[in-house]
């Protein structure tokens, strides 16, 4: 997967799927943030944080593709983060016995919308919609 999978218009970090990808992907948002005029930027980083830490630890391989845009359509930020993977993430019951898993649990609670699309089978992005 190639940053060209995306819109042109839009920046895009590139990644490689290491533990320093969450750090970066942050620093990234918080620039994308402000360049947008967005005061608040945590739930972006706590979001993409998750988003970039499954990419690197559940895929592995390949790139990891981070993207901050305005949405046209109302005042929000779409955050996606696109991974060479095939597997589609999904929300797991709240295990008060496991000691992970909470993660995409965490995201939806926090975001107005999120989804999945596939990259015909060449990986796939997972995309929010959040408050400014």
């Amino acid at each position: 997967m190639t940053a060209g999978a995306f819109a042109p218009e839009r920046p895009a970090l590139v990644l490689e799927p290491t533990d320093q990808a969450p750090a970066k992907a942050r620093r990234y948002l918080s620039e994308r943030f402000r360049e947008l005029g967005c005061d608040d930027d945590y739930v972006g980083r706590v979001v993409v944080t998750e988003l970039v830490t499954n990419a690197y630890k559940h895929v592995g391989f390949g790139q990891i593709v981070v993207r901050v845009f305005p949405d046209k359509r109302d005042d929000l930020v779409v955050i996606e983060v696109g991974d060479e993977g095939v597997g589609t993430p999904v929300v797991r019951d709240e295990d008060h016995a496991s000691t992970s898993g909470r993660g995409l649990l965490l995201v939806v609670q926090l975001v107005r919308d999120w989804g999945v699309r596939s990259l015909d089978g060449e990986g796939k992005v997972v995309w929010v919609r959040c408050g400014r």
